[in-house]
């Protein structure tokens, strides 16, 4: 596959919808993740991340206008040990319940399935990193319905072993924007990983589109030491 760059597939598509990038640092030093969250509605709008333990969590930013808060009020990240978790939802909490019993992040997600959010029946996005002794892998996943059809659920899992520096992949849950929405095709695309965690964040938040975007969480986390530095960037 031949590389892209975030900042055109982010350019170029104002709806992306939520979307996960995971990678390595130029330097080969971080391993590195972002997750987006974007809105049309009211409802979608209408939050902000905020900090939560080690991860972080979704947020009415004004509690008065929250509507339905089952697809919109979830933590996108956890941390368990070694790994970091990173999706769309709260399957978050299921790969973090089964995975410490456990079970593998395939596994887990074949217990969950697309949102039931008719007729776009959004795709369940997410990833996550392993580090451990200097080493580093991550993996991402997506579930969706058969071109649009609920009666049928697509599972794809995608391993990614000692990633190269100054590149990543970058996954989201639609192709474009439409009436029903167009769920997101083929594998996670790949992306070159640039700068530090500041110059990143500020680019991937400069490029998503304005009258959309929501909010913005981003992480490197040392390979060597596991220690790491998080950033926050919410419209409201």
């Amino acid at each position: 596959m031949k590389q892209t760059s975030l900042e055109k597939e982010l350019s170029t598509n104002t709806y992306p919808g939520r979307g996960i990038v995971l990678g390595k640092s130029a330097d080969g030093r971080y391993a590195v993740a972002a997750y987006f969250i974007m809105g049309r509605s009211e409802n979608s709008r209408n939050r902000i991340f905020v900090t939560d333990g080690e991860g972080i969590r979704t947020q009415a930013f004004d509690p008065d206008k929250l509507q339905d808060p089952s697809l919109v009020i979830y933590a996108p990240v956890k941390v368990l040990g070694n790994k970091t978790i990173v999706t769309n939802g709260d399957q978050t909490d299921t790969i973090y319940e089964l995975m410490d019993r456990q079970q593998t992040f395939e596994q887990a997600l074949r217990t969950r399935t697309f949102e039931p959010d008719a007729p776009n029946y959004t795709p369940r996005i997410s990833g996550i990193m392993h580090i451990e002794n200097g080493s580093y892998n991550y993996a991402m996943s997506i579930l969706k319905s058969s071109n649009g059809n609920p009666e049928a659920c697509n599972r794809y899992t995608f391993a990614y072993e000692n990633p190269l520096a100054g590149e990543g992949h970058f996954i989201h849950t639609y192709i474009g924007d439409g009436n029903p929405l167009p769920s997101f095709e083929g594998e996670p695309v790949l992306v070159g990983i640039e700068g530090n965690i500041d110059t990143f964040t500020q680019m991937i938040w400069n490029h998503l589109n304005e009258e959309n975007k929501v909010s913005l969480f981003v992480r490197y986390i040392e390979i060597a030491s596991g220690m790491y530095e998080s950033r926050i960037v919410n419209k409201h």
